[in-house]
């Protein structure tokens, strides 16, 4: 089973500002931001990653960062893990978005949805790279990773919307806080969502157990029926 934490990047000043900052460049952590994402990296300091990926865009860049280091790794980046493309939605308020009827196809119909302009692109689109990016990283990486993937909050809504099962038009129930922690372990036949927007769970349960020389279980597909005992203490 490979198992990826999806890391949103901390408050921006665009957060704060009511601005959708899309892939406008030089959209940094503010002071907020930059505390979230060091508490994060010291809860997540015992946890061994086997990689460290991040979206290009300097928030996420700055969030990422933070986490590889002290560690023997070196942070990778991957465009498939970038912000949605707004197109001519990038860097307006959001309190003048909410008035156009696009708006409205985000936020009930957001699969149809498609963003005007130059570069802009669709939900579905989005998903899709964001789906495609965790797959392939979880190829390569192998069974018995555990990584983390720092993303933005509709991008990781929309990947776990697909790990959950559900319609991209139903995305928009999920919600993703800055600095927050989901996780989504995969396995041969499906994924089991672990944890959605943790911002100050223990991660104990993240780290993987020791491995037996003789007699190991391979890890099961199949969900536990009965709640099981979760995770050990």
């Amino acid at each position: 089973m490979t198992t990826v934490i999806l890391l949103r990047h901390g408050r921006t000043t665009a957060n704060t500002a009511g601005v959708l900052a899309g892939w406008t460049p030089g959209v940094r952590l503010d002071d907020a931001g930059t505390a979230q994402v060091q508490a994060v990296a010291q809860r997540l300091a015992p946890v061994p990653l086997a990689a460290v990926v991040s979206s290009p865009l300097e928030r996420c860049q700055q969030s990422a960062g933070a986490v590889v280091e002290g560690r023997s790794i070196e942070l990778q980046t991957d465009d498939r893990l970038g912000e949605a493309r707004y197109g001519d939605w990038t860097g307006r308020p959001i309190k003048e978005l909410v008035k156009e009827p696009l708006w409205k196809v985000v936020q009930q119909h957001p699969s149809a949805a498609v963003f005007p302009g130059d570069g802009g692109e669709g939900l579905a689109q989005t998903q899709a790279r964001a789906v495609a990016a965790v797959r392939e990283w979880n190829a390569e990486l192998g069974p018995d990773a555990v990584w983390l993937a720092c993303s933005h909050g509709d991008v990781i809504k929309a990947v776990l919307a697909d790990a959950l099962g559900v319609h991209l038009d139903q995305f928009q129930r999920i919600v993703v806080d800055p600095a927050s922690l989901s996780v989504v372990t995969y396995t041969d036949t499906r994924p089991f969502v672990a944890r959605i927007n943790d911002t100050g769970g223990d991660v104990a349960a993240l780290i993987p157990p020791k491995k037996k020389r003789r007699g190991r279980r391979t890890a099961s597909s199949d969900a536990v029926v009965g709640g099981g005992a979760g995770a050990p203490l």
